[in-house]
């Protein structure tokens, strides 16, 4: 949940056709997970939520990202329009608790979702609108501008209001022992839908006879349509009535109470997020960390595309090196996580990605740069980030109590939107008003605070507490074993088919 901009504000394939994979799964109404949903349907939901995922990414790439940002660009809107683009999302993220709030109430997950993200997707509609106007007759420019933020507004406003109860209701239908590898794959197609799809949107929009912005808005109404099949193939996945969830988790908690003291019981159960150390220091390091990376994070596109003045062919280009590596990483990190837990990597590999932006420092337009250094930094970018965005959501599955998940990922999820849309608001500021060194003394500013954002995490507690030089052992371990042949988990696997993974959390984040 961290990249809307850790292209967080959020980001979420298969190896074979569609057909033959999905199963329709025959539960007419929402069901509670004490019922028990057959391995099959747990298998059929994990696939369906796949192909949602990667659908949900062809239209996110080509609703947002490096697409967004160079329409922007060409229309000349501002450094603070372009934190704002940014921004948005990540403020949206305030509305998360009242979205965890109302689909509590609500008896379907699945019916939720679908009130929520099909209206946001085909509000774009109204921009494809605008430019087919603005082609046919003279509109000024900054009017386009206007209007896509405005969009922006209006879509992730909507999608915050579904964010905690989409997780919610993954989170409730992935196994517990499997979820660093279920994840690591699910991330592993998103990758390789970033792979295929952003370069190619990228090629269709600048070789568009009728202009970059023209061909931007015919792609934006593709865009649309995709992300409404998205929607669609969560009709295969076993719906939640969280209300009844909740009251089953409360029996439980009741029944598992039942030979406890009357008034330690009692306190257990008026325990809200506010007493639990664990969950604030949690807090404390996802909106310390959202602050720093989102200080810089929307301006390395911006950097090579408005700075340099490179050809978007060329970041687009850059963007699939980092969505390869991404995805030749993330079943590595998943399987590593399983084994040794999430802390230690997010501790380890956040150092390296909090050094990232030290090295983007002396790039230029010169043949190194180009065919070198930036091809480099987006493939350490991609790795390092595959294992940021897994272990944040999978540690969130581990400190949020089961019976008040969505309410938790609402708060978390609303914390780091805030800090996050503060960073991105005062990274746009630091370039424009001040003299700070520009977008490069920005990228060297964000590299420190991000190393300081990672100790908050020191003090957070998982199911599998390790020391930090444990954690290094455990690593190179990890890492050596991780090299061998997994066996398939009849879970999530058939010998005919083998589905990947992913999430949502857009871009990479540098």
């Amino acid at each position: 949940m961290l990249r809307q901009a850790v292209d967080l504000t959020t980001v979420e394939v298969a190896a074979v056709p569609v057909s033959g994979i999905l199963d329709p799964v025959a539960y007419p109404e929402p069901i509670t997970i004490s019922r028990k949903p057959s391995k099959q349907a747990i298998r059929t939901s994990l696939r369906a939520s796949t192909l949602d995922g990667v659908f949900a990414t062809i239209f996110s790439n080509v609703a947002g990202g490096v697409l967004l940002s160079n329409f922007l660009v060409e229309l000349d809107a501002s450094p603070v329009e372009l934190g704002m683009l940014a921004s948005i999302p990540l403020l949206a993220n305030l509305l998360q608790p009242l979205g965890a709030y109302l689909a509590n109430r609500t008896t379907s997950r699945h019916r939720y979702g679908l009130w929520i993200y099909a209206p946001a997707r085909l509000l774009w509609l109204i921009l494809v609108l605008g430019i087919g106007v603005a082609s046919l007759q003279p509109t000024p420019p900054h009017l386009l501008v206007q209007w896509a933020l405005a969009i922006v507004v209006l879509t992730h406003f909507l999608g915050a209001l579904g964010g905690a109860s989409w997780f919610s209701w993954v989170a409730a239908l992935v196994p517990r022992q499997l979820r660093g590898r279920y994840f690591g794959i699910r991330n592993s197609a998103i990758s390789l839908t970033n792979l295929l799809s952003v370069p190619l949107v990228g090629l269709a929009v600048t070789a568009w006879p009728g202009g970059s912005i023209q061909g931007y808005g015919v792609l934006l109404f593709l865009g649309v349509i995709v992300g409404l099949v998205s929607i669609g193939f969560q009709y295969w996945m076993v719906d939640v009535n969280p209300q009844a969830q909740q009251q089953e988790h409360a029996e439980s908690l009741a029944q598992e109470s039942a030979d406890l003291d009357a008034v330690a019981a009692e306190t257990s159960k008026s325990k809200s997020f506010w007493q639990d150390r664990n969950f604030l220091m949690f807090l404390l390091y996802f909106a310390l960390w959202s602050f720093s990376v989102n200080l810089s994070a929307p301006f390395f596109n911006i950097y090579l595309l408005d700075t340099l003045s490179l050809d978007v062919n060329w970041v687009t280009t850059y963007t699939s090196l980092g969505a390869g590596a991404n995805l030749l990483m993330l079943v590595l990190w998943g399987r590593l996580a399983d084994r040794i837990g999430n802390r230690p990597i997010l501790v380890l590999v956040g150092i390296l990605v909090a050094v990232t932006p030290l090295l983007w420092l002396g790039t230029g337009t010169d043949l190194t740069s180009l065919l070198v250094w930036f091809p480099l930094l987006h493939i350490l970018a991609g790795g390092t980030w595959a294992a940021i965005d897994l272990c944040i959501n999978n540690i969130q599955l581990g400190v949020a109590p089961v019976q008040h998940q969505a309410t938790y990922f609402a708060i978390a999820g609303a914390v780091a939107g805030v800090s996050g849309a503060l960073g991105t608001t005062a990274g746009g500021f630091l370039i424009e008003f001040t003299n700070s060194g520009g977008i490069l003394g920005l990228f060297a500013l964000s590299s420190v605070i991000r190393l300081a954002a990672i100790l908050p995490l020191l003090f957070v507690r998982e199911q599998r507490p390790r020391s930090v030089r444990q954690a290094v052992q455990a690593l190179a371990q990890g890492l050596s074993n991780a090299l061998r042949i997994p066996r398939r988990s009849p879970l999530l696997l058939k010998p005919q088919a083998v589905a990947v993974e992913a999430t949502t959390f857009p871009d990479q984040a540098q």
